[in-house]
């Protein structure tokens, strides 16, 4: 896992407000997570609680946000100063938890997609069902296993492009740039195929591996019209999993 949020933090933050990370992203896991009331909630990849606020303002019971970076977990501690949720934040590698707490729900945005390696992708998979309550559910969305970056179309009128090199085959490092108004930055992560996954999560303990594309809002289709969202919606770089243990 090669890229370092800390000096990044910041920028990824604004970085959320981007329209396809709002009509798309945001949508799509939010809709696919459901109604959390009442629900106990761990975010894995948490970044500056983005996604772990929403849950908690939306009914979960328990919110609980983990992250690798020092620099995202501090924003994110700032934002629970200022809006008193009831969060806790933690740094620690989402590869080895074997949290005393088990949870109803895990969710994780961009987290599988840095395992470079089958057994690191493991390592993710089994710390997930560790934290799970028997019959407990994980939502992820990640790069899109299914796409073949190195051939995909310029994403750039979204804010952000894409760039990886041949061969394509498992490891091979994908970069996400994305443009802000005071300059660029870049992500790394990597492609592991949609067999993979499926394997790797079966063999953590999984019952059931469903992938999903992403959806647009109408919100979003009201703000764009259909040709601006076209290249996105039928090349999708994102993708949903949905796992019951």
């Amino acid at each position: 896992m090669t890229t370092n949020y800390d000096p990044i933090a910041e920028q990824y933050q604004r970085s959320k407000q981007q329209p396809w990370r709002t009509h798309i992203e945001a949508f799509s896991l939010m809709e696919m997570i459901g109604d959390p009331t009442g629900l106990s909630v761990l975010d894995m990849a948490c970044g500056e609680g983005f996604y772990t606020r929403m849950i908690r303002q939306k009914g979960a019971a328990v919110v609980t946000g983990v992250d690798l970076s020092d620099g995202m977990i501090n924003l994110a501690r700032k934002q629970e100063v200022e809006y008193q949720l009831g969060i806790d934040y933690l740094v620690s590698d989402a590869r080895n938890l074997n949290s005393a707490e088990k949870y109803d729900l895990v969710v994780a945005a961009y987290l599988l997609n840095y395992s470079q390696t089958r057994s690191e992708l493991q390592e993710m998979c089994d710390s997930i069902a560790r934290c799970l309550k028997p019959r407990g559910r994980f939502v992820t969305i990640n790069s899109n296993p299914g796409l073949e970056f190195p051939t995909a179309p310029s994403y750039r009128k979204y804010g952000f492009e894409t760039s990886a090199m041949l061969p394509w085959q498992t490891g091979t490092p994908i970069t996400w740039t994305f443009h802000l108004e005071d300059g660029p930055f870049e992500i790394e992560n990597y492609y592991l195929d949609i067999a993979l996954h499926e394997e790797v999560l079966t063999a953590a303990g999984f019952r059931e591996v469903r992938l999903h594309p992403p959806k647009l809002s109408s919100a979003g289709k009201a703000a764009h019209d259909h040709d601006f969202w076209n290249t996105f919606l039928n090349h999708p770089p994102v993708a949903l999993i949905e796992c019951l243990k």
